[in-house]
């Protein structure tokens, strides 16, 4: 199954596929995660080693828990869900708050838990950029 890139939808055509000039991230430690992000949502295949390097790390374990912990310094909890072999949902909800399914600030659904991981770390930044 081919990866689809991020922005995509109403966020694309909000921007236009630019990226925000500020992104709200609540420290600097946070825009190495949105360029690191930005960066594994763009199309495969890519020749260029930095990008496949990036992309061999955000796409394992190691790379959810890094996302995890990103996301968890801009004030986002983490709930990674495997449903058989349909696939994997993520949301993140705002720390501190009652984890329902209304209180949930973003979620993904693909069929890969890392590709799920980083798409609702994506969605939830862009919709915090959207509120400022």
């Amino acid at each position: 199954m081919p990866r689809r890139s991020w922005p995509h939808g109403a966020a694309a055509s909000r921007t236009r596929g630019r990226p925000p000039a500020v992104w709200p991230v609540s420290d600097q430690r946070g825009r190495p995660l949105v360029a690191a992000l930005g960066f594994a949502g763009l199309p495969r295949p890519s020749s260029d080693r930095a990008l496949w390097a990036l992309r061999t790390w955000l796409d394992s374990w190691a790379g959810i828990g890094d996302v995890e912990r990103s996301m968890a310094r801009q004030g986002y909890d983490l709930q990674l869900t495997r449903y058989n072999e349909r696939g994997w949902r993520t949301t993140y909800y705002t720390t501190g708050m009652e984890h329902s399914i209304t209180s949930a600030t973003a979620s993904a659904w693909e069929r890969t838990p890392w590709h799920a991981t980083q798409r609702a770390a994506w969605e939830a930044l862009r919709q915090a950029e959207g509120t400022r």
